[in-house]
């Protein structure tokens, strides 16, 4: 693989501070270098400076160089919590949804998740990889490098790790979300979960990085997550949990004694779950786009961030409650209905979420040794990144030192 000069660059933005997660005062600090370049060797960041600074005769023989004039460049988005490996839609729902009909409502007529369900089973593994695909595509168009994508469409032995296996075929962070929902061939959960963990695990765990439940009322219990997510950890998975999004059902307290990687949504999340997260070192992954798409509050991501808890953006891409790929927008949302500073959502949605993957080490800053995923706008100031809502402000990505995609 040939060098990669990003030369000329206007800015060069990454993350400041040390390590990963970052928190209060560190969330918003950001380095921004006017005129400078990105060195990218073998997949990795060999160097960053100034086109001022650069020695032309100590670059590598094998080198293709990028103009970078009048763009600005940030590292490669993480998406950290997605339900991309799906099939069909939703529209008929969206419709049903904006006369007036609750998602709880669709959830318990057969719709909502189960609609999916029964999509992803009749379009098989063939047909999950393209769908898969083709939703890939639309999110590294809009920045993402990395994206972690659950199952939980399937339900069913099957199902379950076709998904998982076709997200890490994409090159995806598969996540097993066998505690999605009860499918309609169990009438309760408990019994659901004998089956899940009893005959899906083994499988799921040799394919998926992490387990995934949905605490909420109509879904599962406490009690019932406890019993997932402990069963997963002795399989040697990390742990995340959806909770708190329509409800407070004891999801942060729960993840907050398990460890667990993070806990997202958060929109019912009321003084003691914000203080219990930022005494924890549990990551709170906020979806404004869910809250948007369902009219429900946002979630208290200012209280969380001056409370000195860990935050990170994602999409929640799915067909039903959250049908948006684009990271850009959750940015625009961060700043408009959140209340996080620019930089603050440039954090959240780059290093930050690549800790919520177990890569904060190496992903989501334009630093020498982290993967050579960076993005460049055609706009010469990084903040259109989250300033123009639903512009076509991304220009070219690089994922590994490659040119991904270029509009």
């Amino acid at each position: 693989m040939p060098a990669l000069l990003v030369r000329d660059l206007a800015q060069v933005v990454s993350p400041a501070g040390v390590g990963a997660p970052l928190r209060r005062r560190a969330l918003a600090e950001v380095r921004v270098l006017e005129r400078g370049y990105v060195l990218c060797e073998n997949g990795r960041i060999a160097a960053v400076g100034s086109m001022a600074d650069l020695d032309q005769a100590s670059l590598p023989n094998d080198l293709v160089e990028l103009d970078g004039r009048g763009r600005a460049a940030v590292p490669g988005l993480v998406d950290c919590h997605t339900h991309a490996c799906f099939a069909g839609d939703r529209a008929a729902e969206f419709e049903l949804r904006s006369r007036g009909a609750s998602y709880e409502e669709l959830h318990a007529a057969g719709a909502g998740i189960l609609a999916t369900v029964r999509a992803a089973r009749a379009a098989g593994r063939d047909g999950l990889e393209r769908a898969l695909e083709r939703h890939r595509t639309w999110m590294l168009a809009h920045g993402t490098t990395t994206f972690e994508a659950k199952s939980g469409y399937g339900l069913d032995a099957e199902t379950e790790v076709a998904q998982l296996e076709a997200v890490a075929a994409a090159g995806g962070v598969p996540t097993w979300l066998g505690a999605h929902a009860v499918p309609p061939e169990f009438e309760e959960a408990d019994a659901y979960l004998d089956f899940a963990l009893r005959d899906v695990l083994p499988a799921a765990a040799r394919i998926a990085e992490a387990a995934d439940v949905f605490l909420e009322r109509g879904a599962f219990d406490a009690g019932q997550a406890r019993r997932y997510l402990e069963a997963c950890r002795e399989a040697g998975l990390a742990l995340r949990l959806h909770a708190d999004q329509f409800t407070e059902a004891g999801g942060v307290p729960l993840a907050v004694e398990l460890g667990a990687r993070s806990v997202d949504h958060l929109e019912a999340t009321g003084p003691a779950g914000v203080a219990a997260l930022a005494a924890s070192g549990v990551t709170a992954v906020l979806l404004p786009v869910a809250a948007l798409f369902l009219d429900r509050p946002m979630p208290p991501a200012r209280a969380l961030v001056d409370a000195g808890a860990s935050v990170a953006l994602a999409t929640d891409f799915n067909p039903g409650s959250a049908f948006c790929e684009s990271l850009p927008v959750v940015m625009s949302l961060a700043c408009t209905q959140l209340r996080l500073a620019p930089a603050e959502a440039l954090t959240a949605a780059t290093v930050n979420a690549a800790h919520v993957l177990g890569r904060g080490d190496r992903l989501g800053r334009l630093e020498p040794g982290y993967a050579a995923d960076l993005v460049l706008l055609d706009a010469p100031d990084w903040r259109y990144l989250a300033y123009h809502l639903g512009g076509e402000d991304v220009a070219v990505v690089v994922k590994e030192g490659e040119v991904a995609w270029e509009r």
